[in-house]
C-alpha cells in the first residue's frame, strides 16, 4: 500500500514538473481599477499592488495592457498552486519513504 501511493505521488509530481515549465510569463498582485476622485468616480486608471521581498509595491498599468497583466497574475496564481501542491506531496513521500525504510529494516 505504502509503495503504491509512493509511485501515485512520484507521478503527480512529474505532472506538476511539466505543468510548471509550461507556465508562460506570470507576476504577482492584485489589478485594480482605481479612480483620480473616487466620489464622483472620474479619472479612471488600473493599478497593480503586490509585496515582493517584504516590501508593498503598486504600478500604474496602461490600460491597453490590463488583459496581458491579468494572464500574468492568473498564471502567477496557477503557479503558486502547483507549488504548494509539489511541497505537500513532497512531504508525504519523505514521510512514506521513511516509514516504507523502517518498515523493511526492522524485517
Amino acid at each position: 500500500m505504502n509503495e503504491k501511493r509512493l509511485v501515485q505521488i512520484e507521478r503527480r509530481i512529474e505532472r506538476i514538473k511539466d505543468a510548471v515549465s509550461k507556465i508562460g510569463p506570470m507576476r504577482p498582485g492584485s489589478l485594480t481599477r482605481q479612480y483620480k476622485d473616487p466620489k464622483t468616480k472620474s479619472g479612471p486608471y488600473w493599478q497593480i499592488s503586490y509585496t515582493r521581498n517584504m516590501r508593498s509595491k503598486s504600478d500604474y498599468v496602461r490600460s491597453d495592457c490590463v488583459a496581458e497583466i491579468r494572464k500574468e497574475i492568473s498564471a502567477y496564481k496557477r503557479f503558486k498552486k502547483l507549488m504548494d501542491e509539489w511541497i505537500d506531496l513532497g512531504i508525504e513521500a519523505s514521510k512514506l519513504r521513511l516509514k516504507i525504510d523502517k518498515e523493511t529494516g526492522s524485517r
